[in-house]
């Protein structure tokens, strides 16, 4: 089958217009975080925990009490008007993080027409390389976080999302970049469009769950000892409810990530007749595993503190990066597909 070189065009293009807007995104996302003027607690409780639904119920409802008069007493009601003045400050004070989730938006909806592009340009699925790995991989990451955010609000880690992603698809488009073609033999089968999907959403899920965890390291340390360096740590809510965030995202990444090493194990045993053979990719994915079930068993074991375990969170996304980048490109095996 040919390859459409046109459409493979303007998936590279849709690329670089994506990493545009994620980079300005990452800017407005940087002045929410850093730039901000300090919330009081009032404020992070009325603004930062709450699902964005309601706070834009929030919004609207300290608008209309800051402009409506008190008709039943001529006056007004000091209590309801100092609440409102806050939430209505605290709305103010997240312009920059509405920006940067606006433009996130827009860059994530540029990042898939760029996948599908791809993918139509072969007639295939887009995750046949280490390229397309990454471009699949960081659209649904961003997908991932946005869900996540309808839920709880998270804006905190924009910064982080869209700077891990811009930087990833920067590396996809140079380091790890590779012409469109089709797959190549050992890649034919159905398994690809199971095992490979289940592994992308494994990695976005560990990857929101990680950046979650220094986040909660940080102000962790801020509410023991409140150096000032970490005062922009003061917007965010408490470390505990930070932990709890990061450890269901884990959860789930570690059932994904399980069942993408039983799906490969499955494959294996269809393309080479047997479910393991100690190859180098198959000893990192079980690692990798390992790992988070470590993590996992010390958050329930006590001694443990939360720091401590948010370091073997860290641990885990480290030896997730290391499985896909160096174990790839540089260690040989059955499961040399990079395309490099």
């Amino acid at each position: 089958m040919d390859v459409n070189t046109d459409l493979a065009m303007w998936s590279n293009q849709l690329i670089v217009s994506a990493m545009i807007v994620y980079a300005i995104a990452m800017i407005a996302y940087a002045f929410d975080l850093f730039g901000g003027r300090e919330l009081k607690q009032s404020e992070v409780t009325s603004a930062e925990s709450k699902p964005l639904s309601v706070r834009r119920t929030s919004r609207k409802t300290a608008t209309a009490v800051l402009d409506a008069p008190d008709t039943a007493t001529g006056g007004s009601d000091d209590t309801g008007s100092d609440d409102a003045a806050s939430r209505h400050g605290a709305e103010r004070a997240r312009r920059a993080a509405r920006v940067g989730t606006s433009l996130l938006v827009l860059a994530a909806l540029l990042h898939v027409a760029a996948v599908l592009t791809r993918a139509l340009s072969v007639m295939r699925v887009p995750w046949g390389n280490m390229m397309e790995y990454i471009l699949t991989a960081t659209a649904i990451t961003v997908v991932v976080y946005l869900i996540v955010n309808i839920r709880k609000d998270v804006r905190y880690l924009g910064t982080f999302v869209a700077g891990g992603v811009l930087l990833s698809l920067g590396l996809s488009i140079t380091v790890f970049y590779t012409p469109a073609a089709q797959l190549i033999p050992a890649l034919q089968s159905y398994w690809i469009a199971i095992h490979v999907p289940i592994a992308i959403l494994s990695t976005a899920l560990l990857y929101i769950s990680a950046i979650l965890a220094v986040f909660q390291i940080l102000k962790a340390r801020y509410e023991d000892r409140a150096p000032k360096w970490l005062r922009f740590t003061k917007r965010l809510p408490a470390s505990t409810d930070i932990e709890r965030v990061s450890y269901t995202i884990a959860a789930v990444g570690f059932i994904t990530w399980t069942f993408t090493l039983i799906a490969g194990a499955i494959w294996a045993e269809v393309a080479w007749s047997r479910y393991w053979g100690w190859d180098s990719k198959e000893i990192w994915t079980f690692v990798v595993w390992v790992v988070y079930a470590a993590y996992l068993h010390a958050r329930a074991t006590r001694g443990w503190g939360p720091t401590k375990v948010a370091v073997l969170n860290l641990i885990g996304i480290a030896s997730v990066i290391f499985n896909f980048t160096v174990v790839n490109v540089y260690f040989n095996g059955l499961h040399s597909y990079s395309g490099l």
